[in-house]
């Protein structure tokens, strides 16, 4: 019982860790100074590290708890929206890793190669429309998976009765 009660536990810590840096790369993303590139530079790096220290370690543990709750629980291995959930947030890591966590990084990097004067704001502008896309994508998937949460749909095998 504490084992199902702790794995509950880290999923839903998980699941507003993820929430909470989606959001806090919105706001960021939406309220970057553009007038000044050392400080748009500082916002990117910024962004960067909620995805490498809060977005990734969050979606992590989402995963993995959710995945040990499924095996622990007899009702979630012959459920099906578990397994939905399990597809999507498997999906949700790699997209994130892909989209917003490589794009931020590489962001960064050119926005502080363009406050120094050098880089390619075409390539800037190519990474910035990948991750805001990875950011938009990602929230829709985890919101999406809360409401499969919330409404448990009968999705799965059927009981035979013998």
């Amino acid at each position: 019982m504490f084992y199902r009660k702790s794995l509950k536990f880290l999923h839903e810590i998980g699941a507003v860790g993820v929430l909470g840096a989606l959001a806090s790369c919105f706001v960021l993303i939406l309220t970057a100074p553009h007038d000044s590139m050392i400080e748009y530079a500082a916002v990117r790096h910024g962004i960067a590290a909620i995805t490498q220290w809060l977005l990734v370690p969050s979606l992590g543990i989402t995963l993995i708890s959710g995945l040990l709750s499924i095996a622990a629980n007899e009702y979630y291995i012959n459920a099906g929206w578990p397994w939905i959930k399990a597809i999507t947030g498997i999906s949700m890591f790699e997209g994130s890793l892909l989209t917003i966590s490589g794009s931020s990084r590489q962001a960064a990097e050119l926005s502080a190669m363009a406050a120094a004067g050098k880089g390619d704001p075409a390539m800037l502008e190519q990474l910035l429309r990948t991750e805001w896309g990875g950011l938009w994508i990602i929230t829709i998937v985890a919101v999406a998976n809360i409401v499969i949460a919330v409404w448990r749909p009968r999705i799965g095998r059927r009981a035979t009765s013998d």
